[in-house]
C-alpha cells in the first residue's frame, strides 16, 4: 500500500478523520524490549568500571584524543538526532504552517529523550565527573567559551522541551485547567526551543573552528557554524520521517494520513540539503581546497562517501512521484541521517589531527555503552507512547483505505 501515491481526495478524507493523539496501550514486555534491556544492561556493566576504575578501563582515549566516540555520540550526533521537535516547531510555528501540528508531539518526544539522555551522558565523558556542578556556578563560568554555550543552551534545552511535552502528562492525569492555564504561556517557550537549538547546534561547528590546523582542510572551514545548523535542520525532519515509519511497523499503525505531510517534509529536506551541498563544494573551490577530496587517502574516501549519502536524497527526491512514495522517502532520509553522521564523526574524529604518534578508535566497551544508551532511548520512547497520548490516532476507515 505504501508505495503506491494516494489519490488527492483520499487524502483529503484521512485528513478529516485525523483522531486527538492518544496512548496506544499494549504490553511493554515484548522480545524487542527485552533486547533493548539486555543491551542496557550489559552498558550498565561497563559504566560501572568507567566509574570505578575511571575512563581508562574501557576507553581507548588518550591525551592526542581526549574526546572520544561518546562525545562525539552524545553531544553531536545524538543531539543532531534529537533535533525532530526543532524541526518542527519551525515549521508549525515560525513558519504558520499548523497542517504539520498532529506530527509534533511525536517529534518532541524523541527530542525529549535525545537532548535528555545526551546531556546526562556526559557525566560519563567527563573525567572529573564529580565536578559536574560547576556547570550551575557563575563563579566557574567561561562565558567566552564556545564549549560554555553549548553547554548551557542544551541544559536549557532539556528543560525547555520537558516544558513543552508537558501537556501530554495534564492530559495523561485529567488535569484539563492546568493545561489550558499552562498553553497561555507555551509561545513563550517555543519561541525558546526555536531559539537554544539554532544557537547550539550552530556552535558544534564554532568548536571546531577553535581547533585551527588540526582539522583537515575539508571539513575546516568558517563557514562550520552554518553547515551544522543545515545539517541538524535536516536531521531533524529525516527523523520525523523515520520516526513515523518505524512508528506504522512496529505498533501496527496505518501511516496514509501522514503520508502527505511526510512527502512535503521530503522536498523541504531536499532544497536544504541542495543548499548545504552548494555552499560546501563552493566553499572548497574558493578555499582551493576541492583537491583535497582526491589526494588525501582515508580522509578523501570518507568525505566521498559522505557527500554521495547527501547528495542521493537530492537526486530522489527532486522527483516529485518519489516524494509520495514512502520506500524513497525513508531510503532518502536514512542517507540523509547517514550522511550527517559521517559528517559529525568525520569533523571531530577522523579530520582531526593533534599530532604525529596519537591514534584513536572506539574500545568494544566503549561502542557497547553508546548502544546501551541508545536502547535506553528506545525503551523510553516505547513506554511513553503506550502510557501517554502522544501518537496521533487513526480511525479504522483511514486505516481500511
Amino acid at each position: 500500500m505504501v508505495n503506491h501515491p494516494i489519490p488527492s481526495e483520499v487524502a483529503s478524507r484521512l485528513r478529516k478523520n485525523k483522531a486527538k493523539a492518544s496512548a496506544i496501550g499494549g504490553s511493554l514486555i515484548s522480545p524487542f524490549t527485552m533486547v533493548l534491556g539486555l543491551l542496557i544492561v550489559i552498558a550498565m556493566y561497563f559504566l560501572a568500571q568507567r566509574f570505578i576504575y575511571g575512563l581508562g578501563a574501557v576507553t581507548n582515549i588518550n591525551n592526542g584524543y581526549p574526546w572520544g566516540i561518546w562525545v562525539v555520540w552524545d553531544v553531536v550526533i545524538a543531539t543532531g538526532f534529537a533535533c525532530g521537535g526543532y524541526a518542527m516547531a519551525l515549521v508549525t510555528y515560525i513558519l504558520n504552517r499548523g497542517e504539520y501540528h498532529h506530527l509534533v508531539r511525536p517529534a518532541l518526544t524523541a527530542s525529549l529523550f535525545g537532548y535528555s539522555l545526551g546531556g546526562l551522558s556526559v557525566l560519563i565523558d567527563l573525567g572529573r565527573y564529580w565536578n559536574f556542578w560547576h556547570i550551575l556556578s557563575p563563579s566557574y563560568a567561561q562565558t567566552g567559551s564556545v564549549m560554555f554555550e553549548v553547554a548551557a543552551c542544551i541544559s536549557c534545552y532539556i528543560l525547555v522541551l520537558w516544558i513543552e511535552f508537558s501537556p501530554a502528562f495534564l492530559e495523561h492525569l485529567g488535569m484539563k485547567s492546568a493545561k489550558k492555564a499552562l498553553n497561555k504561556f507555551m509561545f513563550v517557550f517555543i519561541g525558546l526551543g526555536v531559539l537554544l537549538p539554532t544557537m547550539h547546534q550552530s556552535s558544534l561547528g564554532s568548536l571546531l573552528v577553535v581547533f585551527g590546523y588540526q582539522i583537515h582542510p575539508l571539513w575546516q572551514t568558517p563557514l562550520l557554524p552554518l553547515l551544522f545548523l543545515l545539517t541538524a535542520v535536516c536531521m531533524g525532519f529525516a527523523i520525523v520521517i523515520l520516526e513515523a515509519t518505524l512508528a506504522a511497523v512496529g505498533f501496527k499503525r496505518d501511516i496514509a494520513e501522514d503520508l502527505p505531510m511526510l512527502s512535503k517534509i521530503g522536498k523541504i529536506i531536499m532544497g536544504i540539503l541542495a543548499a548545504y551541498v552548494v555552499i560546501r563544494l563552493g566553499d572548497l573551490m574558493v578555499r582551493g581546497g576541492i583537491g583535497k577530496a582526491f589526494t588525501s587517502g582515508i580522509k578523501s574516501v570518507m568525505f566521498l562517501i559522505e557527500m554521495a549519502a547527501f547528495i542521493y536524497p537530492i537526486v530522489v527526491l527532486s522527483k516529485p512521484s518519489n516524494r509520495r512514495l514512502l520506500s524513497k522517502l525513508l531510503a532518502a532520509s536514512m542517507s540523509m541521517l547517514t550522511g550527517a553522521v559521517l559528517y559529525r564523526i568525520d569533523a571531530f574524529l577522523v579530520a582531526y589531527d593533534t599530532g604525529p604518534g596519537w591514534h584513536y578508535f572506539p574500545s568494544a566497551p566503549e561502542m557497547l555503552v553508546t548502544i546501551g544508551v541508545i536502547a535506553i532511548e528506545v525503551l523510553a520512547y516505547i513506554i511513553f507512547v503506550r502510557k501517554f497520548p502522544i501518537l496521533p490516532g487513526h480511525s479504522t476507515t483511514a486505516a481500511a483505505e
